[in-house]
């Protein structure tokens, strides 16, 4: 069997009283590299940390403080994504026939960006040669359904004891992104898979926090959300996921992923950001648009 990476894969940093119906997750901001996969592959430094939602988990980290657990890997996104589907593997990347029950033909997939991604960002090949298949499956069953059982855990915890929940997915996109039709650059996008994975008034009023700082917020495009949000989003059920996208040149310098002079200040608008959300979800938190209907 593939050796399991011997450091802790994803930590939940639970806060000292739950007392907001959130859970904030990063699953994308994992840095810590396993030796056997460096081995691998053809990239190292700062090329094979290219996908990487750089330091998203920093951002976010006063969830916590604010009363809400916040769930992050450790393992990197390169290493397994588990914001796919539990089998979307890429057969040219394996020794072997993949199961049957393997989704081969998703357009993640196509792009080499599936649960165990062929490329980094750039489309840059990260592998020197073929895994086993094995490999791939132990990589699923070690790393990708533990993650998502401590995921569910807490979704279903916050949800019995508030009535309902909020998950917040948190991801970073790269710099050159630009709003649709024109040269305007989005700070932020929020993402609720155009309204099927939580309330419109829960995705508007996020963005209305942004933009009342000062920043340039938008919905869904390009980034409406991927398996997580799609996944765990049920507002019939009251349970809604929104996924957030922060623009890493606000914060890191994207060629050297050094942190800007002014992290600390985006740091603390993404805390002023989770406490006023908070606000509006208590304030609404009976209205037929939060609770299962």
């Amino acid at each position: 069997m593939h050796e399991i990476p011997e450091y802790a894969l994803f930590e939940v940093r639970e806060p000292l009283s739950h007392t907001i119906p959130f859970v904030y997750n990063s699953p994308h901001s994992g840095r810590i590299y396993p030796p056997e996969f460096i081995a691998q592959s053809r990239l190292e430094g700062v090329s094979i940390r290219r996908s990487e939602d750089h330091y998203v988990d920093e951002l976010f980290a006063d969830a916590s403080a604010l009363g809400a657990p916040l769930l992050l890997a450790n393992f990197p996104r390169a290493y397994l994504d588990v914001n796919r589907e539990p089998y979307e593997l890429d057969p040219r990347m394996f020794d072997g026939l993949l199961p049957p029950y393997a989704n081969i033909n998703s357009l993640r997939v196509a792009g080499g960006l599936g649960t165990i991604p062929r490329i980094v960002a750039e489309n840059m090949e990260i592998y020197t040669r073929r895994l086993s298949v094995q490999e791939g499956l132990d990589r699923i069953e070690s790393v990708y359904k533990p993650y998502h059982a401590a995921l569910r855990r807490l979704i279903a915890r916050t949800h019995v004891q508030f009535g309902f929940g909020v998950l917040i997915d948190c991801h970073s996109m790269p710099g050159n992104v630009r709003v649709a039709g024109s040269n305007a650059r989005p700070d932020f996008i929020i993402g609720d898979r155009y309204g099927t994975s939580a309330s419109a008034e829960l995705s508007r009023a996020a963005v209305a926090i942004f933009e009342e700082m000062g920043f340039t917020a938008i919905r869904n495009k390009p980034y409406a959300g991927g398996f997580i949000t799609e996944h765990y989003g049920r507002p019939s059920r009251g349970l809604h996921a929104l996924q957030i996208e922060v623009n890493r040149s606000i914060y890191v310098d994207e060629i050297t992923l050094e942190k800007r002079a002014d992290f600390a200040l985006v740091v603390g608008a993404i805390t002023a950001f989770m406490r006023q959300l908070a606000v509006y979800v208590a304030q609404f938190a009976t209205d037929s648009a939060l609770a299962a209907e």
